[in-house]
């Protein structure tokens, strides 16, 4: 009796020996709802025994970012499991009728659209409460007239999950998170090698106005990151002293996207352009200016010695560096049925689709070894997006 062949045995994803890299960097970007996402990234990097050296978040990435950092290895994975389920839980009790297995693209948007409506009337468990009474009630100025939610309940959940003792020990994993100063429209990053980090920095990278008031910190006021720029990427490739750096970009808005058909669609599309942060334009930047900063470093071993101290020389030196890169993009793709609204439908049936999504990617990313090589490109710099079609 002829037998059926067994299916072929899929390749691990386990790394069993750190990448020739200095720094193993985790970029995580905003996207609210979305950032389940990054958590399924997460613990596909941690069963392949990839733990970073420095994670850096805006907005929803800054909250993944904090609780990766502030707990040991074997518990992040917990621990972020307990944000999530905590924050996917609904604020009202949805009839059965609304959690059962609805399928179809068009009665799938009506769910999310449902469940999104939910959020806005009563926020998320752990994450934020509705203004009682609202904005318009409360004295002009004060934080409760320039908000519609209460971002208290995060605070607590912060305090819960997060040991921000560990984040701001000195050997600690090094932990960034970027936000707006609201006075001046800065950029400002809260670093744990500069900063003493606490709830409040975590908080001020994802107050998006008008959801949530700006997070005071020392007298300053403080909004959503994401308003200037939604993702780390240059802070940490920028960063000084230059190091090797194997980095794993996590967007949650892809900015490449189809022609919108309806008004729906349209709004969806602005979106992702513009909180997308033209991930794959800095990457392209950032690899012309390596380029020319590995030139400089063949040309000045080239110089004849009498020039090597002239001032526009020393300004080059400054410049050169031979250093490589490896920047493994992760995209969310968003499915058809999900709209402008997906950035706050905190469902628990979405939020488990977005972290498969999240971990399906990591591990197929990881199954190409080239990915985790040092660049032999002449730039240094090679990036990777092989989640969707398996090709760089």
């Amino acid at each position: 009796m002829a037998t059926s062949p067994r299916p072929p045995k899929r390749k691990s994803h386990r790394i069993h020996e750190r990448p020739p890299f200095e720094r193993v960097a985790l970029l995580l970007q905003g996207g609210g709802a979305l950032g389940s996402y990054q958590a399924g990234v997460y613990q596909g990097l941690a069963e392949a025994n990839l733990h970073p050296d420095w994670v850096a978040g805006i907005s929803i990435g800054a909250i993944n970012s904090a609780i990766i950092a502030g707990n040991p290895p074997e518990r992040r994975i917990e621990r972020l499991r307990q944000f999530w389920e905590a924050v996917s839980s609904p604020p009202f009790g949805f009839p059965a009728a609304l959690t059962g297995d609805i399928k179809g693209e068009v009665a799938r948007r009506m769910e999310n659209q449902v469940r999104a409506f939910g959020i806005l009337l009563g926020g998320a468990p752990g994450f934020f409460t509705p203004r009682m009474p609202p904005p318009f009630l409360h004295p002009s100025g004060s934080a409760e007239a320039l908000s519609f939610y209460d971002v208290a309940p995060l605070k607590a959940t912060l305090e819960s999950l997060v040991d921000f003792d560990l984040i701001n020990a000195e050997d600690g994993m090094r932990f960034s998170v970027g936000a707006v100063n609201v006075r001046s429209g800065n950029f400002v990053y809260f670093d744990s090698t500069t900063h003493d980090i606490g709830p409040e920095h975590v908080i001020a990278s994802g107050s998006l106005p008008p959801g949530f008031p700006a997070a005071e910190i020392e007298g300053e006021y403080y909004w959503d990151g994401g308003l200037v720029s939604n993702t780390p990427l240059e802070r940490v490739l920028e960063s000084s002293p230059r190091c090797d750096t194997l980095a794993f970009q996590v967007d949650l808005w892809n900015a490449r996207g189809e022609l919108p058909r309806d008004l729906i669609e349209a709004e969806v599309r602005q979106k992702e352009i513009r909180f997308s942060s033209r991930t794959r334009a800095g990457t392209d930047r950032f690899r012309k200016t390596q380029t020319l900063r590995r030139a400089f470093v063949q040309l000045l071993k080239q110089l004849p010695e009498k020039l090597r101290n002239e001032p526009y020389t020393q300004l080059l030196a400054q410049e050169a560096d031979e250093h490589v890169f490896n920047i493994i993009q992760m995209i969310y793709r968003a499915k058809t049925y999900e709209s402008a609204s997906k950035d706050f439908e905190f469902s628990r049936r979405t939020m488990e689709e977005h972290w498969r999504a999240g971990y399906s990617d990591c591990v197929r990313t990881l199954r190409h070894p080239e990915v985790l090589q040092r660049p032999d490109d002449p730039s240094g710099v090679r990036t990777f997006d092989l989640a969707r079609d398996g090709r760089e």
